[in-house]
């Protein structure tokens, strides 16, 4: 008998799963607040250079000062990053006046002011990490990514070796710790470190979250389940413009989204470790006693199945070798499927976050942009349940991410008032690949949290360099663009290589995916 055949007997999907999924769900809403916490954390509010004070000032308005200290854009606003060394007085006459000499220009020399109208703080405005130090704002992002990236390896291994719930609880604890470290940061340094180590915590919570569910749950429910929690992260991105509608200190900002990891805390409690671990690691009398309290919920007084019946259930995976990473490529078919589900996970996450971390020029403010883009979701990933059923996962997800990146490539020739509608769209479409993705990539229970912690790893590494794609404007402004959808497209085609797992039971051992192909 194999777990897959257990779960039947106990009610593979019951109350005791319902219960357990809901509340896994918590810390799975709280993932995207601090992921794209960097859109409001990081924003860089108007700003101009600081002009000093001069007696010459003295009977002039604010509008004139600016007048004549800044040069203009070529649309009449104030530049952000230059200013004149000498006060330009003969614009005073006719704004419309060239200064008498470029060589005038000169870099912001006094720091700058910021518009404080939107935001009362944030670490651009906390360091001044504009103009020149640009490119240190967009690496805060990457420095939280690369912590994820870091995390996934490291937890992919210790929740095989120590369990799901004893590394959920231990991610969740130091989320908590270098979170509230972060809000209390006194350095750019102190910051950039915090947050790369709470992105090692928080991608623990991602990675183990969702196995330790499905863990529990049928192959008939699977999809759903995953669906079900994968909702929960979109109503985290609406409760993320809430938040950063209601709190505009980054400081503060920081310390709400984190608490929330607190309530995880207390509520996994109520949620056992997974008995398909428990059994494949020898630990019977404790996956008796969880498979017991399971059929005792779902009303299947009738399980009878005991502790010997376990013990015989993993004699076979005592005769196995540990594995590792190296294991996802060492025979033909699994490494096959691993390459291509790496490069699957790139450009999910590369194309995702992307557009994530794009909320400026929708025509709405930033908060009711994230706050729309988080609402979308959830009717995209319902169609993307219907099709995942129907057509199957390799296509969904392969059409998923080559219409994401054509819907990318379009803002590039349309003209910049319909530019809204499509990046809507290709929002929706981007929501349905992380739940394609988590049905497409297969891989044997022995090395499955290996697998996971690779696939996230090279997700990760997508999400990390998501945010550095927007330098690259500097070089020709549509290049980001360019960038998102020749990587979507290009991942999209690679998806077709992976195979279906439409109604096909996770595999136990790496010789049932071997045989299959």
């Amino acid at each position: 008998m194999k777990f897959e055949d257990l779960l039947l007997e106990i009610d593979g999907f019951g109350k005791f799963q319902i219960l357990i999924l809901f509340i896994l769900c918590l810390p799975r809403m709280n993932l995207p607040m601090h992921f794209l916490l960097h859109n409001f954390l990081a924003a860089t509010p108007s700003h101009h250079c600081a002009i000093p004070h001069q007696e010459a000032f003295v009977n002039l308005t604010m509008e004139e000062v600016l007048l004549i200290s800044i040069p203009r854009e070529p649309d009449g606003t104030f530049k952000s990053c230059e200013m004149f060394s000498q006060p330009q007085f003969h614009l005073l006459l006719n704004s419309s006046l060239q200064p008498e000499n470029n060589s005038i220009i000169q870099e912001c020399q006094h720091g700058w002011v910021y518009d404080h109208s939107q935001f009362t703080s944030t670490i651009s405005t906390q360091w001044d990490l504009v103009c020149e130090q640009r490119g240190l704002n967009q690496a805060t992002a990457t420095f939280f990514f690369i912590g994820v990236t870091m995390g996934a390896v490291v937890f992919g291994y210790l929740s095989d070796r120590f369990g799901r719930k004893a590394m959920l609880l231990l991610s969740l604890v130091c989320a908590v710790i270098f979170g509230m470290l972060s809000a209390a940061s006194v350095s750019y340094s102190m910051l950039a470190v915090t947050r790369t180590l709470t992105g090692v915590a928080l991608s623990g919570v991602s990675l183990i979250v969702l196995p330790l569910g499905m863990e529990w749950v049928d192959v008939e429910h699977r999809t759903f389940s995953g669906i079900l929690t994968s909702m929960f992260w979109s109503v985290g991105n609406m409760l993320l413009a809430a938040v950063a509608y209601l709190v505009r200190e980054w400081r503060w900002l920081l310390v709400a989204v984190t608490g929330p990891c607190l309530l995880s805390i207390v509520c996994l409690w109520w949620v056992p470790e997974s008995a398909r671990w428990l059994i494949a690691n020898g630990k019977v009398k404790r996956a008796h006693r969880h498979l017991l309290r399971c059929a005792r919920m779902n009303g299947r007084k009738d399980f009878a199945v005991s502790p010997e019946a376990l013990e015989r259930m993993i004699l076979w995976s005592k005769m196995l070798p540990n594995y590792s990473y190296i294991t996802l490529f060492r025979t033909p078919v699994l490494r096959k499927i691993s390459l291509c589900s790496g490069t699957l996970w790139f450009g999910v996450a590369f194309s995702y976050y992307g557009m994530s971390m794009n909320l400026t020029g929708f025509g709405l403010n930033m908060y009711l942009s994230q706050f729309v883009f988080g609402f979308i979701e959830i009717p995209a990933k319902m169609i993307m349940y219907v099709l995942v059923n129907r057509v199957g996962r390799r296509q969904s997800q392969a059409w998923a991410l080559i219409l994401t990146g054509l819907c990318i490539g379009a803002n590039i020739v349309i003209p910049k008032r319909f530019s809204t509608c499509r990046k809507i769209e290709g929002r929706g479409r981007g929501t349905h690949l992380f739940l394609a993705v988590l049905c497409t990539t297969t891989v044997p229970y022995v090395s499955r949290q290996n697998g996971m912690g690779y696939s996230s790893f090279m997700a990760r590494l997508g999400g990390a360099l998501a945010p550095l794609v927007f330098l690259l404007d500097e070089v020709w402004r549509s290049l980001p663009e360019v960038t998102y959808c020749g990587v979507a497209v290009c991942c999209g085609l690679v998806a077709f290589l992976l195979p279906e797992t439409l109604h096909v039971r996770l595999p136990e051992g790496i010789e049932d995916i071997e045989k299959t192909q």
